[in-house]
């Protein structure tokens, strides 16, 4: 099984999410834990983060939330970031803030 690394306010952001949504992202990770590849419309590729980036889009009647997600290699998936947003573009911000903290886990996991 993958280990999943995640920055402590991805966790945090995640954990303030609506419970049936933060059960659907627990799920669609322990997909990706045990191998799985996702697809729309829950995951697509998202190489403005990085290369191997992908990102989890989870929607419910509040809205749609993003959770930024990098396979590292055979054995991690860091998750740099999570947000919700209104539309179904990801706005320049949450990108660059998903860049930021995926350099530092990067840093901290080499």
């Amino acid at each position: 099984m993958k280990a999943i690394i995640r920055n402590i306010s991805a966790l945090k952001t995640i954990r303030d999410f609506p419970a049936g949504v933060r059960q659907e992202i627990g799920s669609l990770l322990r997909l990706l834990q045990r191998g799985e590849v996702l697809g729309m419309p829950q995951s697509k590729p998202f190489r403005q983060l990085a290369e191997g980036a992908f990102e989890l889009r989870v929607k419910d009647k509040g809205g749609v939330y993003g959770v930024f997600y990098v396979l590292v290699d055979r054995g991690r998936i860091f998750v740099p970031h999570a947000f919700s947003k209104k539309s179904q573009k990801t706005p320049l911000k949450e990108v660059e803030t998903g860049k930021k903290r995926l350099r530092r886990l990067v840093y901290e996991n080499q």
